[in-house]
């Protein structure tokens, strides 16, 4: 292929249909030239991938010990030829036109641009994830208030690769705050768009893996992240408690709602129709 211009970076652990259904989002973007670096953690086989999506040039890494999510998108963004760095969770989605939209962004002169999300609950059907409930999660990116709550949502995010020359690689010693601390290193040498489209649809699965409702084993993260950025003390609340904040709830905005509603169906869970 030629050179790619962006390199997608997604690590995977054991969640075939839910990759199958990214994938399928990622080929209706019709954006070429790009690759997709898919690190598998240790998880079973994903080698259907090239098959079944053969229009990406799809590069698997198989790690042989399972490294956790932070240190596999490290090792993505090291294999990554891209000048840009497109990252995803292996159970989001993007939804059409996203990537155009934000590499217009980039090209306006930032180093970062993310998005809104929508925020979706599913049932899993027989073909695909089913939607059952979506959320509009879109706040206003002032830095003193991204410092009290983070509403940075990095799936979907494209920011220039040579970020990581200046501030090194994801920090996986705050493990569920690599994002916020992501954020705020890159907001603090370089320029950050929050994109006023909901073109993200983040998965978020009450009492499942989601890493996010995992408060339990958040708040040791959380202290490290504080102490490394001087931001005080922060809570460690339900989500979507914190969402209902006065703090927080203030800082809600318009956006633009693209997403029709309907599952992405993957040929993996249709290939033997």
């Amino acid at each position: 292929m030629e050179h790619p211009l962006i390199s997608i970076v997604i690590p995977t652990f054991n969640r075939q249909r839910e990759l199958g259904e990214l994938l399928e989002s990622i080929v209706r973007q019709r954006y070429t030239p790009l690759e997709v670096i898919i690190v598998n953690d240790c998880g079973d086989s994903i080698e259907w991938v090239n098959s079944l999506y053969p229009e990406l040039h799809i590069q698997i890494m198989n790690m042989d010990h399972n490294v956790q999510h932070v240190r596999a998108r490290n090792e993505g963004v090291l294999l990554a030829q891209g000048e840009y760095i497109l990252l995803c969770d292996d159970d989001d989605l993007l939804t059409d036109g996203h990537i155009d939209r934000m590499l217009k962004a980039l090209e306006g002169g930032y180093d970062l641009a993310y998005s809104d999300v929508e925020i979706v609950h599913y049932v899993q059907g027989k073909k695909a994830r089913m939607p059952v409930t979506r959320q509009l999660f879109a706040y206003d990116d002032n830095l003193t208030a991204m410092r009290q709550f983070s509403t940075f949502v990095p799936s979907g995010c494209l920011y220039r690769k040579a970020i990581h020359q200046e501030i090194g690689g994801f920090d996986a010693a705050v493990y569920h705050y690599w994002d916020w601390d992501f954020y705020l290193r890159v907001a603090a040498k370089f320029s950050v768009v929050r994109v006023p489209v909901a073109s993200v649809l983040y998965a978020f699965q009450q009492g499942g893996d989601n890493l996010s409702d995992q408060l339990d084993h958040m708040r040791p993260y959380l202290n490290l992240l504080s102490q490394k950025h001087d931001l005080g003390f922060l809570p460690t609340k339900n989500f979507f408690l914190l969402l209902e904040e006065p703090a927080v709830k203030c800082r809600r905005v318009s956006s633009t709602l693209v997403w029709n509603g309907l599952p992405y169906e993957s040929r993996l869970t249709t290939m033997g129709e």
